[in-house]
């Protein structure tokens, strides 16, 4: 590499920089879904809304991660497998320590899980009912829940969709993996110590609640979750760990929408 293309790779971020990558990933997402979505959906019942949606939501995470690529190569030169990686810290696990890489850190994904669950499933609904409490407007909207997908009468419908089971499986590569992880932990977070200093983390997990602007009834649940992410990748220093992370609520409606498409609710 040459002397300019390592100065190029190691330079911090101005927050303009930051505020500008945050609005180029997320603006889609938001005009999909309170443009595009109800414009779309007015003559569509909740279950095909529902999934117009998931399909909308798909478009935006796919641009997301054509970002990440795209600030990549501007940045690198190159998207070679090799480059992602060192670029976007997926490696093992780092010593706060000692500095080296250390494979008895993956243990810690144990405890931390468990967090998430507790965060998912008391902490962030709570948190949530406190919000739209106070702020009625951000309230979820019947037109935008995926619900009416899940409902028993609906059961039989995706016995054999395997369409379905699919968008839900591409959604969720993008969701957790490739787009919002590759955007803020990749892009974002080893860029941001210039502006926040020893903070960033708390900054990388604040904006990657905010931007669920898609989704305000949930910002106070995501901004926990993005700072539990951020820390882990920070500390860590391996985006492994909030990737891990990310995909667990994934694979329990994966195993879920696979049982009703086999026929087995």
């Amino acid at each position: 590499m040459s002397n300019s293309t390592a100065t190029q790779t190691n330079d911090q971020y101005s927050l303009a920089k930051i505020v500008g990558i945050w609005l180029l990933g997320g603006a889609p997402m938001w005009i999909f879904a309170w443009l595009v979505h109800p414009a779309m959906s007015k003559e569509l019942n909740p279950v095909d809304g529902g999934l117009l949606l998931m399909k909308l939501m798909l478009i935006g995470l796919i641009w997301q991660f054509l970002l990440s690529m795209f600030i990549l190569y501007r940045e690198e030169g190159n998207i070679r497998i090799s480059t992602i990686r060192r670029r976007f810290w997926l490696n093992n696990p780092v010593s706060p320590r000692t500095g080296q890489k250390d494979n008895r850190l993956w243990w810690l994904l144990i405890p931390l899980m468990l967090l998430v669950v507790v965060l998912e499933l008391g902490i962030a609904p709570f948190l949530s009912e406190i919000w739209t409490n106070i702020f009625r407007f951000l309230a979820e909207p019947q037109s935008r829940s995926l619900d009416a997908l899940f409902v028993p009468e609906m059961y039989a419908r995706w016995v054999g969709a395997w369409d379905f089971f699919a968008l839900f499986v591409i959604s969720s590569l993008f969701n957790n993996f490739l787009s919002e992880e590759f955007l803020f932990r990749g892009v974002l977070l080893p860029k941001m110590k210039g502006v926040f200093g020893k903070w960033d983390w708390v900054a990388n997990g604040f904006i990657f609640g905010v931007y669920h602007l898609h989704q305000p009834w949930g910002i106070p649940g995501n901004i926990l979750f993005g700072l539990l992410m951020a820390f882990a990748a920070k500390r860590f220093r391996t985006n492994w760990f909030p990737i891990v992370l990310h995909n667990g609520q994934a694979f329990y409606f994966g195993f879920l929408i696979l049982g009703l498409v086999l026929g087995l609710a």
